[in-house]
């Protein structure tokens, strides 16, 4: 999966010309083939996370909450070719999801469940569709290596915090939430979180050696968060993973889950980061 993302990502960046260069202004448009693999990874974790909330009787409207969090996923990429001013075009876009949602509700179960039912749907999108757009917004703004670096530093805290915490977990992280988390393996999240970062930052150029080190130590944190984020989901759903489709890892949810939270605080920090340079 590993070799198979990165070849992707490469390829992209050959496509619109960062391989060699943070952005081409005169690229008709940037990033094509991230925001296609967002959006497909979008569509199986709506059903999973559609699985999770029936579990708490809770109906997700897959029809509506797919094509909205695949559209929303990927909103960044086609700001490029919209005319409409993005604040303008992303209220008109959410309040016709909120259109859907009621007509759907309406349509197929009436008064019941209406709140909940709204409430999840508008849960499910948001966590789905508006946090992964960070991750497009990330590659088409900051370039094909921050992207690269972003989800390198976050997936190998994951590795670092679950191979300190088996070898030598003692004290528990979050023992109401996910009993598995230990404070040792937080420690391993972090001095592999920063090895990580300063190796991109250093040899792509991305930002200085004393910032990667404090995006590592930053986001070892916040990936852990986000997968804490989807713990409280699985635990209230009496789910151990939200499926079983990826061997060794669960479901696509129990992939993603520590990207999605750390995708708006990444790419605020690369944003600010970019601007000092």
């Amino acid at each position: 999966m590993t070799l198979c993302f990165i070849t992707l990502v490469v390829f992209d960046g050959w496509l619109d010309g960062s391989l060699t260069q943070s952005t081409e202004d005169d690229k008709p448009a940037r990033g094509i083939i991230v925001p296609v693999l967002v959006a497909l990874l979008a569509i199986p974790a709506q059903f999973e996370l559609s699985k999770l909330a029936a579990a708490k009787k809770l109906r997700i409207f897959l029809p509506i909450s797919i094509i909205a969090s695949v559209l929303l996923a990927t909103w960044r990429f086609w700001q490029q070719f919209i005319t409409l001013p993005p604040a303008m075009s992303l209220l008109l876009f959410s309040s016709f999801v909120l259109f859907a949602l009621l007509l759907y509700q309406y349509t197929y179960y009436g008064a019941s469940g209406i709140l909940a039912n709204c409430g999840v749907n508008c849960f499910s999108i948001g966590y789905l569709g508006l946090l992964s757009s960070f991750c497009v917004a990330i590659r088409i703004e900051s370039g094909m290596w921050a992207f690269l670096m972003f989800v390198f530093v976050i997936k190998c805290s994951d590795i670092g915090a679950y191979t300190s915490g088996t070898l030598f977990g003692k004290h528990k992280f979050s023992p109401k939430v996910s009993p598995g988390k230990t404070w040792e393996g937080m420690a391993g999240a972090c001095v592999l979180a920063v090895i990580v970062a300063v190796g991109f930052a250093v040899s792509c150029g991305i930002m200085t050696w004393w910032l990667a080190i404090l995006f590592g130590l930053s986001f070892a944190f916040i990936g852990q968060l986000g997968d804490l984020t989807e713990s409280m989901i699985k635990r209230d759903a009496e789910q151990k993973d939200s499926a079983q489709k990826v061997p060794g890892f669960g479901g696509v949810l129990d992939i993603i889950d520590s990207l999605l939270v750390a995708a708006p605080v990444a790419y605020l920090f690369l944003k600010v980061s970019f601007n000092r340079g």
